[in-house]
C-alpha cells in the first residue's frame, strides 16, 4: 500500500509541476515581488513594512490560486479520463488514491510556494531605498539575477537536448538555486563586505512564511476533496468560495457571535452579575523588548456564563453560528503579516497551535474527500 501512495504521489506532483499555468504563475509572482521593492517606496513612512505586506500577500495570493487551479483537476481529470477507473481496480483502495493525490498536489504546491518565499526575502533583503543616497545591495542583486539566469539556462538546456518539461526544470531547478542565492546574500553586506549570517536572516519572517504554506495547503486539500466528487468548474467555485469566506469569517460570522455574546453582557450588567477587571496590554517585540501600555485596560466580565442569559432561541443561534465559524477555515489565524509589519515577536506556541490547526483541518478535509469518493462512479 505504501508503494502504491508513494507511486500516486509521485506521478502526481510531475502531473501538477509541468502544468504551464504553475511557471506562468511563478513569473507573475516573481515580476511583481520584484516591483514591490520600489513601489514600497512611495510611503511617508514604514516603506519597509509596507514591502513585507505585499510580498506576503502576493505569494499568498499566488499560492491559493495555484492551490485552485491545480488541486481543483487532479481527480475530476482522472474521472474524465477514463484512468481513475483503471487505477481503483488494480486493486487501489480509493483512500490511498485520495490520499496519494493531496500529497502529490502538496508537494508541487510546497515547492513553487518555497521558490517565491526565497524571491520574496531576497527582496526583503536588499531593503527599499528610501533616498538616493541608500546603497543598493550589490550581493543580492547579483546572487539573484545569477540563480534565475543559471536556472533558466539549465531548465532551457535540459529541454533543447534531453526533451525534459521547461516549466516543471526551470521550478526544481531555479528554487535551490535562489536558496543558495538567499544563503550567499546573507554572507556580505551591501558593499560585499563579509559579515555573519546571524546579522542578516529573521527568523520572524521564515515562521510567518511557513504558516502562510500550511493555510495553502489547506485551500489544496479543500480543491482535493471537493474534486473527488464535482466537477473542475463546480470545484473552482467552491475552492474561491471557501478562501473568501476564510479570509472574511471574522466578519461575517465572528461578529454577529460577538453581537449575542454582547446582548449577554448587557443582561448580566443589568442582573448585577459583572465586575470590572483591569489588565495591562503586553507584547513582546522582536529586539527582546517587552512593549507595554501606559494605562491598564478597563474591561467588564461577567461572573457567571453568559450562556445563562440566554433566551428563547439566542442558544440555538449561538451554537450554530459557532458551528458555522468551525467549519469555515480561519485563514485569518494563518495570516501573521500584521504581527511581522508590527516587529512583534511570534511566540512559538502561536505557531505550534496554528500549524496544529492547519494540519487538522487538512486532515478533516482529506477525510470528507475520501467519503464522497468511495460513493462516485468512475467509470
Amino acid at each position: 500500500m505504501f508503494g502504491q501512495l508513494t507511486a500516486i504521489a509521485r506521478n502526481t506532483f510531475y502531473e501538477s509541476i509541468r502544468q504551464p499555468i504553475v511557471l506562468v504563475l511563478v513569473a507573475v509572482a516573481t515580476i511583481l515581488l520584484v516591483l514591490s521593492n520600489p513601489l514600497s517606496a512611495f510611503t511617508l513612512e514604514g516603506d519597509q513594512r509596507m514591502l513585507i505586506d505585499i510580498g506576503m500577500a502576493t505569494i499568498f495570493l499566488a499560492g491559493c490560486i495555484l492551490a485552485s487551479f491545480v488541486a481543483t483537476g487532479v481527480i475530476a481529470r482522472e474521472i474524465e479520463n477514463r484512468t481513475a477507473l483503471t487505477v481503483v481496480s488494480k486493486p487501489v483502495p480509493r483512500a490511498v488514491f485520495v490520499i496519494g493525490k493531496f500529497l502529490g498536489v502538496g508537494s508541487a504546491l510546497v515547492l513553487t510556494s518555497v521558490c517565491l518565499c526565497f524571491v520574496f526575502l531576497l527582496v526583503e533583503r536588499h531593503t527599499v531605498l528610501e533616498t538616493v543616497r541608500d546603497p543598493v545591495h550589490l550581493p543580492v542583486i547579483t546572487f539573484g539575477i545569477l540563480g534565475l539566469v543559471l536556472g533558466l539556462g539549465i531548465a532551457v538546456w535540459c529541454n533543447y537536448f534531453y526533451g525534459k518539461v521547461f516549466a516543471s526544470t526551470a521550478i526544481v531547478v531555479t528554487t535551490p538555486l535562489l536558496a543558495l542565492a538567499y544563503l550567499f546574500s546573507l554572507m556580505f553586506r551591501a558593499d560585499f563586505t563579509p559579515q555573519p549570517i546571524r546579522e542578516g536572516i529573521r527568523v520572524d519572517l521564515w515562521l510567518g512564511l511557513f504558516v502562510m504554506i500550511v493555510a495553502v495547503l489547506v485551500l489544496a486539500a479543500i480543491a482535493v476533496a471537493a474534486s473527488a466528487r464535482f466537477g473542475q468548474v463546480m470545484t473552482l467555485v467552491i475552492t474561491f468560495g471557501f478562501f473568501l469566506l476564510g479570509l472574511l469569517s471574522d466578519w461575517i460570522v465572528g461578529r454577529r457571535i460577538r453581537a449575542i455574546e454582547a446582548g449577554w453582557l448587557d443582561a448580566a450588567r443589568i442582573a448585577g452579575l459583572t465586575e470590572m477587571q483591569e489588565r495591562y496590554l503586553e507584547y513582546e517585540l522582536q529586539s527582546g523588548e517587552i512593549q507595554r501600555s501606559y494605562a491598564p485596560q478597563v474591561f467588564e466580565v461577567a461572573t457567571v456564563p453568559l450562556t445563562q442569559m440566554a433566551e428563547g432561541g439566542q442558544l440555538a443561534a449561538y451554537y450554530g453560528w459557532w458551528t458555522l465559524y468551525s467549519i469555515i477555515p480561519n485563514l485569518q489565524m494563518l495570516w501573521l503579516s500584521d504581527a511581522l509589519t508590527q516587529s512583534r515577536r511570534l511566540p512559538l506556541e502561536y505557531i505550534a497551535a496554528a500549524t496544529g490547526y492547519g494540519v487538522l483541518y487538512i486532515i478533516a478535509a482529506v477525510a470528507i474527500g475520501i467519503v464522497v469518493f468511495q460513493r462516485r462512479e468512475v467509470g
